[in-house]
C-alpha cells in the first residue's frame, strides 16, 4: 500500500510538471538544473538540494519498483517511462493528467493481482513441503510429535521450574525456515527476548510450557501452529518454522516475588 501512495504521488509530481506553463524563465531554471550532475554536493545551493533530492526520490522509487516488478515477471518498459517524463516536463503529455491517474491506478492493480498471485501459488508450495518435511522429521530418532502437531527434540535438558501459559518467560532463540534462512535471532541482537507466553504464536505457548529453566530445545511448527496465511518478512504464508529456543528464566510477577 504505501508503494502505490508513492506511486501516485510520483505521477501526481509529474503531473504539476506538465501543467505548468513553459515559460522562458523556467526554461533558464531547466537549464540550470542540468549542470547539477556536475556540481559536488558541497557545491550545491538549497534549490538545486532541493531539486536533486525530488529527482533520486523519483529515481529510487522507479528502480525498487523495476526490481519489484522483475520478482513478479512484469516487465517495466524504461523507454517509455523516460518519454513520460520528459514530455512531462516538456508539457507534451500523450494523455490527460485524469487519464495519467487512471492508467497509473491499473498498473497498480495488474501489480497487486500479480503478487497475490505469486502469493497463493507460494503459500500452496510451502503447505506441500511443510507436510512433506514434517512426515519426514517426525520419523528421526529423538524427535517428538505432540496432539496438536508439533514436533520438538530436546538438544540440552533443564532443572528449573516449568513455565505456565499465562507466565512471562525470558529466553533466547533463533528461527529458521526450511531451507536454513535465518528469519529473527535474539542471539544476533545480543539480549534475550522477554514477553507473556501466551502472546506468541501457538507453537510456542505449547512448546515452551514443556521446558525447564537452562534447557534448549529445537521446535518444528507446522504453520497452523505458526503464522498460518499471514505473511511477515522473511516469512511467507503457510510457512513451516524452526526454531531453537533456550528458556534462560521463568519471570515471576513483581506481586509474587513480593509474597515470598
Amino acid at each position: 500500500m504505501q508503494k502505490s501512495l508513492v506511486a501516485l504521488s510520483t505521477i501526481a509530481a509529474l503531473g504539476l510538471f506538465a501543467c505548468q506553463p513553459n515559460t522562458t524563465d523556467e526554461a533558464a531554471s531547466n537549464a540550470d538544473s542540468a549542470k547539477t550532475t556536475s556540481v559536488s554536493a558541497e557545491e550545491m545551493t538549497d534549490s538545486q538540494k532541493q531539486a536533486y533530492a525530488m529527482g533520486a526520490s523519483m529515481g529510487l522509487f522507479v528502480s525498487n519498483r523495476a526490481e519489484q516488478q522483475a520478482t513478479l515477471g512484469l516487465e517495466l518498459d524504461q523507454e517509455s517511462l523516460k518519454q513520460g517524463f520528459n514530455d512531462g516536463l516538456a508539457d507534451k503529455l500523450k494523455f490527460t493528467p485524469e487519464q495519467i491517474q487512471q492508467i497509473a491506478q491499473q498498473g497498480e492493480e495488474v501489480l497487486r493481482a500479480k503478487q497475490q498471485e505469486m502469493a497463493a501459488q507460494a503459500a500452496e508450495k510451502n503447505i506441500e513441503a511443510g507436510l512433506a518435511y514434517l512426515e519426514e522429521n517426525g520419523k528421526r530418532e529423538g524427535v517428538v510429535t505432540t496432539d496438536s502437531g508439533l514436533q520438538y527434540e530436546v538438544l540440552t535438558e533443564g532443572e528449573g521450574a516449568s513455565p505456565a501459559a499465562t507466565d512471562v518467560v525470558k529466553v533466547h532463540y533463533r528461527g529458521t525456515l526450511l531451507d536454513g534462512t535465518e528469519f529473527d535471532s535474539s542471539y544476533k541482537r545480543g539480549e534475550p527476548a522477554e514477553f507473556p507466553l501466551n502472546r506468541v504464536i501457538a507453537g510456542w505457548t505449547e512448546g515452551v510450557q514443556l521446558m525447564k529453566e537452562g534447557a534448549k530445545y529445537r521446535f518444528h511448527i507446522p504453520s497452523e501452529l505458526a503464522y498460518g496465511q499471514r505473511s511477515t518478512g522473511a516469512i511467507t504464508p503457510n510457512s513451516t518454522l524452526v526454531f531453537d529456543v533456550e528458556l534462560l528464566e521463568v519471570v515471576k510477577p513483581e506481586a509474587d516475588e513480593a509474597a515470598e
